[in-house]
């Protein structure tokens, strides 16, 4: 009886640890809202999110029901049905929270939905596809046009909001599946080289170095001559640019990356995220200031504490005890679905698992790195914790396609 109860429902410890999670992340959500000071802070924000809870639950129910053949056949209606949304978004889109300025939700009544989130699921099953009807791993660039075809396309759509965060979520999908399906480390490195010299472009003596090591490489690994004058021109192209890219940039985006290096050149403008979420973390120690009792998060000096710095309040309300336990959670969560992935004889079920995970790695490694301070401020929602309804509607939709691969294979 249990065995075909498992059977049902899948891999019935991620669906016991994303469900836990999701419900402490409503109780902290409410403590969010807990604050001694007038706030633009929503008080009741944890009951809509429950509210968004049970309707992600009736989606995941539903997921669960879709059979893998016919997850395969969806993928190409939902990607077409995904980027014409996506299109419709810049002409009738609005912002919301942290993303005011941007044209990122369709507006439905009293309802903002953010077709991005749900377009990353129609991305994945879009890759699934594309990459496993291959027989043999790429071994080539030219074998990697086709999935990164599929990625660029909605991810510039995403960058056109604009909105960062979330267009960087759908390179982490790209970079997940393609590892996934057999590609070599050293192609996926050449494939994102020109990102690298971008950067190193701000200190030449670096970029030569660089592109010293990146000649000897392409040489030593015998790409085909016209991949190999792209790798390098593509390279050669990010540097001289870069200063230009630099400078077309608004002040306000340029500040982003300066308060990263330096949050204290601009303590009460662009830096002002950082300084707040770091003092509220280490405010915490090791045992936290208790639930709903975070002096930073009561006199509302920590910005945007229900939504992507829920972390911040965890740290310090919870302390490093309370963190930590819930970095071993999604680790948990993650390692589950590599082993989900692992298990699959269909290429496609298997991609499409680990480009789930691929998805929730980077929300998870970005919100919690900005929150601490090792990675810019992009406004990136950490999942299953962060307020917001059309983000924990599209995890558990994901969740639920995840649940339907690993039913079929009889659970883990």
């Amino acid at each position: 009886m249990f065995d075909r109860f498992r059977a049902f429902f899948g891999d019935l410890p991620l669906l016991y640890a994303v469900v836990g999670l999701t419900l402490f992340g409503v109780a902290m959500i409410y403590s969010a809202g807990q604050v001694d000071v007038p706030s633009s802070i929503v008080a009741g924000a944890w009951r809509m999110q429950l509210t968004w809870l049970m309707l992600s639950i009736i989606a995941l129910a539903v997921a669960m029901r879709i059979e893998i053949r016919w997850l395969e056949w969806l993928a190409v209606p939902a990607y077409v049905a995904a980027i014409l949304l996506l299109v419709l978004t810049l002409v009738i889109g609005t912002g919301a929270g942290t993303a005011a300025s941007t044209r990122s939700w369709i507006r439905i009544g009293p309802v903002g939905v953010q077709p991005a989130q749900f377009a990353n699921i129609a991305t994945v099953l879009m890759i699934g596809r594309v990459v496993g009807s291959r027989r043999d791993a790429p071994r080539r660039l030219a074998d990697l046009w086709k999935p990164i075809g599929v990625v660029v396309l909605p991810m510039l759509l995403v960058l056109a909001q604009p909105d960062l965060g979330t267009a960087m979520v759908f390179g982490g999908v790209l970079l997940a599946t393609l590892f996934w399906s057999g590609t070599p480390i050293a192609l996926i490195f050449l494939l994102i080289s020109p990102m690298l010299g971008l950067f190193l472009a701000f200190v030449p003596l670096w970029f030569y170095v660089y592109m010293t090591a990146l000649i000897a490489f392409v040489y030593f690994y015998r790409l085909p001559l016209w991949e190999s004058v792209a790798v390098l021109g593509g390279n050669l192209a990010a540097g001289t640019v870069a200063v230009q890219l630099w400078n077309s940039l608004e002040d306000y985006q340029r500040n982003r990356f300066i308060v990263f290096l330096d949050p204290y050149s601009d303590p009460r403008g662009a830096g002002y995220h950082h300084i707040q979420s770091k003092i509220a973390i280490g405010s915490g120690g090791l045992l936290g200031q208790g639930f709903t009792e975070g002096p930073q998060k009561r006199l509302a000096f920590l910005p945007e504490q229900h939504t992507d710095f829920i972390f911040a309040v965890i740290g310090e309300e919870l302390g490093f005890l309370g963190a930590g336990m819930v970095i071993l959670l999604y680790g948990f969560i993650l390692v589950r679905l590599a082993h989900i992935a692992e298990r699959q004889a269909n290429p496609f079920a298997g991609i499409i698992v680990f480009g789930i995970f691929g998805a929730w790695f980077t929300h998870i490694l970005v919100n919690v790195g900005m929150t601490v301070g090792v990675m810019p401020i992009t406004g990136i929602p950490l999942p299953f914790l962060s307020y917001g309804g059309s983000f924990l509607l599209a995890t558990f939709l994901a969740l639920g396609v995840v649940q339907r691969v690993a039913s079929e294979r009889g659970g883990i």
